[in-house]
């Protein structure tokens, strides 16, 4: 019997065999989806569109030029019937004509601007404007032809900008049509008030015009309507109208400043003074309240230094009246520090900082005014050069003003300038950043002005110089006393020290005593800088040849006395080590030598003495382990020494020059190749071999005596036995070449007789001969010279 399930069981059985049919039948399906795609041909993609141009320019672009061009070809129309047709019709008809044309034209925006149309209505007001114009133009030549034209031109301009504002504000709120949605928003016109702001530049000007006022009053009624522009450009929210304000403020305002200006530079007496200095408070009043209000910092500064300039032009032109002329920069500086004292008020802080920036670009126009008398008693004295011990001038200005140069006018208050701006710094200057560098600037400036102040005040020479000397005597003091380098404070002394040495040049004793006063302070000091113990050397240098000048000796004996320059820069060097001054110092050392060489050069037996102190002293530079390149200075000097000596002596002999320098070459070669054996024989004696062999065989080629070859001969053959004899290149080569010229210089006597003699043909067949046995034997000639090649190789 066959067994069946229950029911239930197989209801489950069947629907899991169901679910799997399901399953694969769905999978069939995609495969076969698949085939059909894959067996049909491939369909090309449709084309893309092509492309469309779209509009050069916009319906609002478009519509504007429109506008424009309509409104200006009416505006125009208008003015050729005003000019041209005028005078066809009669005066009412002229009144209706223009009336008519006007209030349509200024009507017909309201209609506009309810219905949406703004830029339509924008170009008929315009319009209407300019009919206005024409109005007032036609009146003045029907109705007003004998009035004053600028003073009508300044009425009629008021009165335009009162119509206009007015106009302006009755079209300033327009609400939507009743059929539209309500909403709060409003269509305004923007022409007419910004075009009743630029009408109203005109009334004060024409007015002050057509009064035939004086300069003050057109300059007061710039800066009023500057002052108006300022206040709407300040207070008016609507874009247009502070453009138009702003650009009357500025160009107007900087016109006023500059006339202002002007007036109080050429002002002379006490009341045109007065009324330039109110005029340019009043501009810098309109500046400050400006820099007040303005919302942008960076440009509130700079209106704010405008202002605080302003207000230094008027405060100092004041005294500038009735004080002599070296006292304006004066007047103006105080001014101007004055003006700097509100930095420490209250004021917002970008007009702090516009007035700090007004009273330092005072301030840096007074320093540079203070310059040129600095530059001439700087520069000045270093014309005494070229007129050394001609006499002392009788004052410290004619000291400093040689050879045509002027004392610059009005300088006698240059050093109360430096001292006030010097003071500034020192003073208001009180950040941790800037403070070191405001203290280097007033330091420079009070050492300006103590360099200048005696040519300033003239006093007598004598007090000049030693006011310049208590100057750096003060400074090095300052160097010497304070725990930290102050290079820019010794950098100064060290500038005013040079001034003061050219300056003592006028008389002998002067001379010796500043430069020996230099001497000892920059000695003093040398442990404080690195240039102190070179300017104590320099000054020494000159003490030495102004000492032998003021006894008369020549300058050969001079040079020994500089001498001790060197000498005592090798000793302080020998001291300095690790120290970044001893460069310097063996440098200034080494140019003291070649002036006292320079000085020597008139007495050769002298030149020699001070080229052998000179080798002296580099030879004991060069005992100390990091100086061993100083015995090549030397050796060198001291074989100069030794070629002076011998020309001195009327020595003709080449070898007397030659082997003073050959002797201690080859002793110094065999010494280096004692401690290294490899070191090559041309190192070694090459050079020492080469400065007395070639110039005696140059010499024996042109000597007619036989002593000279023979002994040059015998020379180069114990040379070439030596190199022979120890297997050494240099002196193989050179020993057998010198003495194979000086046999053939010998033997060329001989050999040209024997050419004169033999047959013209004999000389032809031996080299024929010759070349016909080299070539016979070629191949054993290569082998043989291989073979002294190598034996040549193995030598050192």
């Amino acid at each position: 019997m066959t067994h069946l399930p229950p029911p239930a069981e197989e209801l489950r059985l069947l629907d899991t065999e169901l679910r799997q049919l399901d399953a694969r039948r769905a999978l069939l399906l995609a495969r076969r989806a698949w085939l059909i795609t894959a067996l049909r041909p491939p369909v090309a993609p449709p084309p893309p569109p092509p492309p469309v141009r779209g509009p050069e320019a916009t319906a609002p672009r478009v519509q504007n030029v429109l506008l424009v061009l309509g409104g200006a070809l009416l505006t125009i129309a208008a003015i050729a019937f005003t000019l041209v047709s005028w005078g066809r019709m009669g005066i009412a008809g002229r009144a209706l004509v223009l009336g008519a044309v006007t209030l349509a034209a200024l009507g017909s925006p309201v209609l506009l601007l309810r219905h949406r149309l703004r830029s339509t209505a924008e170009a008929v007001a315009g319009l209407g404007l300019a009919l206005m114009v024409l109005d007032v133009y036609a009146l003045h030549e029907v109705a007003l032809p004998d009035t004053n034209g600028l003073g009508y031109a300044a009425v009629a301009s008021a009165v335009l900008a009162a119509l206009w504002t007015a106009y302006g504000l009755a079209l300033g709120g327009t609400r939507r049509p009743t059929g539209e949605a309500a909403t709060p928003a409003r269509l305004t016109l923007r022409l007419p008030l910004p075009t009743a702001l630029a009408a109203a530049q005109l009334p004060l000007i024409l007015w002050a015009a057509a009064a035939d006022a004086g300069a003050p009053v057109v300059t007061g009624a710039l800066l009023v309507t500057a002052a108006l522009d300022t206040a709407v450009a300040l207070r008016v929210p609507v874009r247009s109208v502070c453009l138009v304000a702003a650009v009357g403020a500025y160009g107007l305002g900087g016109w006023g400043s500059f006339a202002a200006g002007w007036l109080s530079w050429t002002a002379t007496g006490p009341s045109a003074v007065a009324r330039a200095a109110a005029l340019l408070l009043f501009a810098a009043a309109i500046a400050l309240a400006a820099a007040w209000r303005l919302p942008d910092t960076n440009v509130a500064t700079w209106v704010a230094s405008v202002g605080g300039l302003l207000t230094v032009a008027a405060l100092g032109g004041v005294p500038r009246s009735s004080l002599p002329g070296e006292w304006t920069v004066p007047g103006y500086l105080v001014c101007a520090v004055a003006v700097s004292a509100a930095v420490r008020t209250r004021l917002p802080e970008p007009m702090r900082r516009g007035l700090a920036l007004a009273a330092a670009s005072v301030q840096a126009v007074a320093v540079v005014w203070a310059l040129p008398p600095v530059a001439v008693a700087l520069l000045g004295p270093v014309a005494r050069v070229g007129q050394v011990w001609t006499g002392a001038p009788s004052a410290a200005r004619e000291a400093v003003t040689t050879d045509g140069v002027p004392w610059p006018p009005y300088a006698a208050t240059a050093p109360l300038v430096l001292v006030v701006v010097a003071t500034v710094l020192a003073v208001a200057v009180r950040g941790t950043q800037w403070r070191p560098r405001a203290t280097i600037g007033a330091s420079a400036l009070v050492w300006a002005a103590a360099l200048v102040l005696p040519a300033a005040l003239d006093i007598p020479y004598w007090a000049g110089m030693s006011a310049q000397g208590l100057t750096i005597v003060a400074a090095l003091a300052y160097v010497a006393r304070s725990a930290e380098p102050r290079p820019v404070l010794f950098l100064l002394a060290l500038v005013s020290s040079v001034s003061l040495a050219c300056l003592s040049l006028a008389a002998e004793g002067t001379t010796l005593g500043v430069l020996a006063a230099l001497t000892a302070l920059f000695a003093a000091v040398s442990g404080r800088s690195r240039l102190a113990p070179v300017a104590a050397l320099t000054y020494a240098t000159a003490l030495a040849c102004a000492v032998g000048a003021s006894l008369g000796w020549p300058s050969q004996y001079i040079a020994l006395l500089v001498l001790v320059v060197p000498a005592v820069a090798a000793l302080l060097a020998a001291r300095l080590v690790g120290s970044p001054a001893r460069a310097p110092v063996e440098v200034t050392g080494a140019v003291a030598g070649l002036l006292a060489v320079g000085l020597a050069v008139p007495a050769p037996p002298l030149l020699a003495l001070v080229l052998a102190l000179c080798a002296v002293i580099a030879a004991g530079t060069a005992v100390r382990e990091d100086r061993r390149a100083a015995g090549y200075a030397a050796t060198a000097l001291f074989v100069l020494a030794a070629w002076v000596r011998l020309a001195c002596w009327g020595v003709g002999s080449v070898e007397a020059y030659t082997l003073p320098v050959t002797v201690p070459a080859l002793l110094v070669g065999a010494f280096g190749r004692r401690k290294d054996p490899l070191t090559s024989s041309w190192t070694a004696y090459g050079a020492g071999l080469s400065v007395t062999l070639v110039p005696s065989l140059l010499t024996a080629w042109v000597d007619p005596d036989w002593p000279r070859p023979l002994l040059l001969g015998v020379a180069a053959l114990a040379v070439t036995l030596v190199g022979a004899r120890h297997r050494l290149r240099a002196p193989l080569v050179l020993g057998g070449g010198v003495l194979a010229l000086d046999a053939l210089h010998e033997l060329a006597p001989y050999l040209v007789q024997m050419a004169g003699a033999l047959p013209r043909w004999v000389p032809p067949a031996l080299a024929g001969l010759v070349l016909l046995a080299l070539g016979a034997t070629y191949e054993q000639r290569i082998r043989d010279a291989r073979r002294v090649r190598e034996v040549l190789g193995r030598m050192r």
